[in-house]
Parts: C-alpha cells; sequence; structure tokens
C-alpha cells in the first residue's frame, strides 16, 4: 500500500481532455497579451479570439466573459504547487514542505516558468482597474485553498483538527496571493530579493506563528 497522501498522484486525462486543456491555455495566453497591449477596456472576446485562432463560439465554449479566459493562466501556478506537495514524502513535517512547494513552485527553473509569473504580474497589474479581473483572480485562489485542503488533511495525518487543517490551506493559499500581489506592484525580479518565492515563503513564515499545525 502507498504511504503517499490520498490525491497525491493527479489523474491522467484523456486525450480530449488534454486538447481541452491547451485550447483554453491559448486563449488565455491571447487574452494576457491583449489585456498587457491594450488594457481590458480596450481587449473584445472577439480581438481574444481572433489572436487565439479559434471561432468566437468556440470561446464562449469554453469561458463566459473576457476576463474569465486568464483564469487558466492564474491557475496554473497553483496547480503546480499543489502536486509539489502532494509528492512530499511522509514525515517530512507539514511547515517545511509547505515551505519547499511554495518556494519550488514560484522560483522559475526555465524561461516558460518565468513569462509564467510575468503573465502574471501583468494581470494582477491590469486587475487594480478591473473588478471582474479581480474577481477571476479571487475565485481561482478560493478553488485552489479547496483543492489545497485535501492534500494538507493527508499529510497532517488523520488525527488533524479539521479546522485547523481548513485553516493551514487558508494561510498558505493566502500567503501566496499576497506574494503575488505585492511583488505585482514593485519592478522586482522574477528571482531572488523582493521575487515571489521569497515573499511567500516570508508570509507563510508571518501567518503561521500562531497556528498549531503550522507552528514548527
Amino acid at each position: 500500500m502507498s504511504t503517499k497522501p490520498e490525491g497525491a498522484t493527479p489523474p491522467t486525462r484523456t486525450l480530449t481532455e488534454r486538447r481541452k486543456a491547451a485550447t483554453q491555455l491559448d486563449i488565455a495566453r491571447a487574452a494576457a497579451e491583449l489585456f498587457t497591449e491594450r488594457g481590458p477596456d480596450g481587449t473584445t472576446a472577439e480581438d481574444i479570439a481572433l489572436r487565439a485562432g479559434v471561432a468566437l463560439r468556440t470561446f464562449y465554449r469554453y469561458f463566459r466573459s473576457k476576463q474569465d479566459a486568464v483564469a487558466p493562466l492564474l491557475a496554473g501556478g497553483g496547480d503546480r504547487w499543489r502536486e509539489l506537495l502532494a509528492a512530499t514524502e511522509p514525515g517530512a513535517g507539514l511547515p517545511a514542505a509547505l515551505e519547499r512547494s511554495i518556494a519550488a513552485s514560484l522560483t522559475p527553473a526555465d524561461a516558460a516558468a518565468e513569462e509564467g509569473l510575468r503573465w502574471t504580474r501583468g494581470l494582477l497589474r491590469a486587475a487594480t482597474e478591473d473588478p471582474a479581473l479581480r474577481a477571476v483572480w479571487y475565485r481561482v485562489n478560493q478553488e485552489s485553498e479547496e483543492r489545497l485542503r485535501e492534500v494538507v488533511a493527508g499529510l497532517a495525518g488523520p488525527d488533524a483538527d479539521p479546522l485547523e487543517v481548513r485553516l493551514a490551506a487558508a494561510a498558505a493559499t493566502d500567503a501566496i496571493r499576497i506574494a503575488l500581489e505585492s511583488w505585482a506592484e514593485t519592478d522586482a525580479p522574477a528571482d531572488g530579493a523582493g521575487a515571489p518565492a521569497e515573499l511567500a515563503v516570508r508570509c507563510l513564515r508571518e501567518l503561521m506563528g500562531g497556528m498549531r499545525l503550522l507552528n514548527p
């Protein structure tokens, strides 16, 4: 029997699901490019569909609005983070596992990862003037927090208090959210001092001091 926490191995997606995800990501990147160039107010769903090379009806098959189109791009980092956390070896300790997974997921390992952070920065800057885009960002974080609870519960063990598990998931999610929002307000690099990884670990340590489950 595996000693990994439940949910540690993500289910294998079908070819249709992979194609759908790829199309959604293409649309998300097109939306992010246009929002950066023109701002959300200067961008239409038709513009995004044209840039992504899909029909407008395809756009609306996947997304309800132009702002909603960037959700896959904003959610990608959280998906990678939860996968890293779920792969933690048993007995590693939840505080250390959270710090390591947060730092690893927010430290760009290649040009593509650094580009993803730049897209996030641009979208968060645009969101300051666009309530609908802010709502998408908050929704993405809420959904990530809900998925994180299962991973945290598996690492914390069967005797963990459900309330503390929920608080830990909320604290970790907010640590990343606040770090990315703070970083987006600056011109700090994607790696090193003032970067998302450093800020998120700092936020997590500040938040976890009074929580038993997260107190090392």
